[in-house]
């Protein structure tokens, strides 16, 4: 890992001190900035946002799916657990914590968006952090590949209709409007245009244009993310400093669903007899998400100053961290795949 990407909490945390200090400090700023939007989506965001996709993107190499039949067991446990627990165990958990546990400290209407900022995270599995937690674990670098290119191909078509589902099992009204054009905006046309530039600085296959390429841009990319965590806390900062305990509140079912899925998804990995070079990467896949297209649906969807924005940037704060101590524990149970 890289400095930046090592000390990412660390980062982030600055950049939430500094977002709330600047909220407070100059909130007129932060009002103008609010006002540049189009269709629900902010435009400033958006090409933060996209600062931050786009190369992750390119690196997504669609020629690997024809390797899709090889090691079928690691891209089935992939996918179970991506699509048919993850998503719907995290629903579960932001209604238990905020329609129950929690009840009592948030109003009802703060307790949807919560909910819903955890389910967006919930639907979007990670695309890519991933290739660092799978070269950490020493990962198959190709078979990671293959997985997360059919996971970003499913994502396509899967994101919206479970997105709205669950929402709507939640009591949570969704324009599909701007859940389709979040999905157009922040993953289907991220994805072309990553294909695009693959294939135009990939011709000989070797990789030197184009990782030279990706490097460039990855500074980019965390100052892409760095500078919307700054600007959504620097919209939250009152209802921060009013309400101190909101991201206490939100990382606590944030942390149990993460170590919960690793845990399931370990266990079944174990008992599928997988390499482990195939189980800790696809392990990682499943427990960590594509915060950025969450923080890009739910601005879209609920709006720069709601619970639902503020929960997918906590999921920021939390994830980093978390996924170190998995890669930990993954590398010290190695023996038990041999």
């Amino acid at each position: 890992m890289g400095f930046f990407e090592r000390y990412l909490s660390v980062w982030v945390g600055l950049c939430i001190i500094t977002g709330v200090a600047l909220g407070l400090a100059v909130p007129q700023v932060f009002s103008v900035i609010a006002t540049y939007e189009y269709a629900h989506v902010n435009l400033v965001i958006a090409v933060l946002i996209w600062l931050m996709i786009y190369p992750m993107m390119i690196q997504v190499d669609f020629g690997a799916i024809k390797d899709i039949g090889k090691k079928p067991k690691g891209l089935f446990l992939t996918l179970i657990i991506n699509w048919l627990i993850k998503p719907f165990s995290m629903a579960v958990l932001g209604w238990l914590f905020f329609k129950g546990f929690f009840a009592d400290w948030v109003d009802p209407q703060t307790a949807n968006e919560y909910i819903a900022g955890m389910i967006l995270l919930g639907v979007a599995p990670c695309t890519a952090m991933v290739f660092v937690w799978s070269q950490l674990t020493k990962g198959d670098a190709n078979y990671t590949l293959v997985q997360v290119s059919v996971n970003d191909v499913i994502m396509i078509f899967a994101f919206a209709p479970i997105a709205a589902f669950l929402l709507g099992v939640s009591d949570i009204q969704v324009p599909w409007e701007t859940l389709l054009l979040s999905v157009v905006l922040y993953v289907l046309l991220p994805l072309i245009a990553g294909a695009l530039t693959r294939k135009k600085l990939d011709k000989n296959n070797d990789h030197t244009r184009l990782n030279q390429f990706v490097n460039r841009l990855k500074p980019w990319s965390i100052i892409g993310l760095l500078a919307t965590v700054t600007l959504l806390f620097g919209f939250q900062a009152q209802t921060i400093i009013d309400k101190p305990q909101a991201i206490v509140l939100i990382a606590i079912p944030l942390l149990i669903q993460t170590y919960g899925i690793f845990a399931i998804a370990y266990f079944i990995a174990k008992k599928l007899k997988l390499p482990h070079n195939v189980a800790a990467p696809a392990c990682m896949i499943g427990t960590s998400n594509f915060f950025e297209l969450a923080v890009a649906v739910a601005i879209s969807l609920f709006g720069l100053h709601s619970g639902a924005a503020l929960a997918t940037v906590v999921g920021v704060l939390v994830e980093v961290p978390v996924m170190l101590s998995l890669v930990y524990f993954a590398n010290k149970t190695r023996h038990w795949f041999e």
